[in-house]
């Protein structure tokens, strides 16, 4: 226990994990369900472990399965997942107590893993002050919605407002809808502010505080929330681009659509496939190309810091530039005339190459469990699973227990990031003090 005090990092996955089980526990209570029967611990485990790594796949019918008791669970533990275990209690501790003391400024630095100790209570406080601002907006303006339009009694429609919006700003995929968002796919009152949503939580608070703070002079802004911003509209561009031109003719998509309700559905879709998870478009229909489009934006996922899944926008593009500069024969890697430090190369790197290693193992893992499962479809369930995003091609429920502990595993990995995962496991943190000749291998 002193070495994992010793070493904050450490504390993290093994922190996750305990929420997993605790979830876990819970979800198997009669009253969470329906027809209060104790659910078996498989599906009652991919749920909490979907709740909590802000992923929202799930392997049962959520609305007609889990009871009231049971989906308020699970939008507590995604609220707790989406702002970090570590950073709720610490928030919990400084509304009790008033104080933080500087072990758990500790903790929370080891998971936020962007502030000095001394920000920490700012932080928090600032974290918490945009997190329920942003749903709150979003929960009336939803509910707004779906009780004028769509005739929902109010107090359902403030509950379906409330869970939505809360599961869009933590990106996770949850729904009371049994059809995901596809009924509103051409609603703007619906998709905007879920979208928008999900695009603020998947940005991360340093990337969004900093831009907030120098909105005006984004020339000032520092590299990672350069790479971060820009990169992230850089990605919608191109991925609403992409999946227009792929399925603009599908009528089992939005082929069907008007032109102003194919950019919505298709923006909407972009904007929450990268790790928010809801279904705009039906995923199951989609073409082949569209697939490998998807793959690869859940895998590249959000900003650092925050509700978002995958190996992160900054790490993407810090390794266009690694490459870029290779490619020029320049000395060192810029980036707005910042010079980039290799320990940030060399992380990036890392991060790239062990999820991928990651994704590949897991999606022959897959395979090999389910013998029917098509390598896209199990490259598609893996990727989403790893990077929190949520979406499915509608295979979950015929998968076997195997299938859905591997998924478990790759959510729980996934959300706590693989190098953090990495560290956990080290048993040794070694300084050497000497350094080896060097040399230089043939590369290429």
């Amino acid at each position: 226990m002193r070495r994992l005090l010793r070493h904050p990092v450490r504390l993290v996955p093994l922190v996750f994990l305990v929420a997993i089980l605790i979830g876990t526990g819970l979800l198997m209570l009669r009253p969470m369900t329906v027809e209060h029967q104790r659910p078996p611990f498989m599906t009652a485990l991919f749920t909490a472990a979907s709740a909590i790594s802000v992923t929202g796949l799930t392997v049962t019918d959520t609305p007609n399965y889990w009871s009231a008791s049971g989906l308020v669970l699970i939008t507590v533990l995604t609220q707790l997942g989406g702002l970090g275990i570590l950073t709720g209690a610490a928030l919990v501790i400084l509304t009790v107590s008033r104080r933080l003391g500087l072990h758990n400024r500790m903790l929370v630095q080891a998971e936020t893993a962007e502030y000095g100790p001394g920000d920490v209570r700012r932080l928090l406080l600032r974290i918490a002050a945009t997190v329920f601002a942003c749903e709150l907006a979003m929960t009336v303006i939803v509910t707004g919605r779906l009780w004028l339009a769509y005739d929902e009694p109010f107090w359902q429609a403030l509950w379906h407002g409330a869970f939505h919006s809360i599961q869009a700003f933590n990106n996770s995929g949850f729904s009371l809808y049994p059809d995901g968002l596809l009924t509103f796919a051409r609603d703007s009152w619906i998709c905007l502010p879920m979208s928008v949503g999900g695009i603020i939580g998947g940005l991360g608070f340093p990337a969004l505080f900093e831009a907030a703070r120098e909105w005006r002079r984004p020339g000032r802004w520092g590299v990672a929330t350069k790479l971060t911003i820009w990169g992230s509209a850089a990605l919608m561009v191109v991925g609403v681009a992409a999946l227009l031109a792929a399925e603009w003719d599908n009528p089992q998509t939005v082929g069907r659509y008007d032109v102003p309700g194919k950019v919505l559905a298709t923006f909407a879709q972009i904007a929450l496939a990268r790790t928010g998870g809801f279904e705009v478009v039906s995923t199951d229909l989609l073409r082949e190309e569209s697939y490998l489009l998807l793959i690869w934006l859940m895998f590249i996922g959000g900003g650092s810091a925050s509700t978002a899944g995958g190996i992160k926008v900054s790490t993407f593009f810090l390794l266009a530039f690694v490459i870029w500069a290779e490619v020029r024969g320049e000395p060192d890697v810029t980036v707005g005339h910042r010079r980039i430090a290799t320990a940030s190369q060399r992380h990036a790197v890392a991060v790239a190459l062990l999820s991928l290693a990651i994704v590949a193992a897991g999606t022959t893992a897959m395979i090999v469990m389910t013998d029917k499962l098509p390598f896209y479809a199990a490259l598609f369930e893996v990727t989403s699973a790893f990077s929190t995003t949520g979406l499915s091609v509608g295979v979950l429920s015929s998968l076997s227990d195997g299938g859905q502990l591997l998924l478990t595993v790759l959510m729980y990995v996934g959300r706590i990031g693989p190098l953090t995962f990495g560290s956990a496991i080290a048993l040794n943190t070694r300084h050497r003090l000497y350094r080896y000749p060097e040399e230089q291998p043939i590369v290429g």
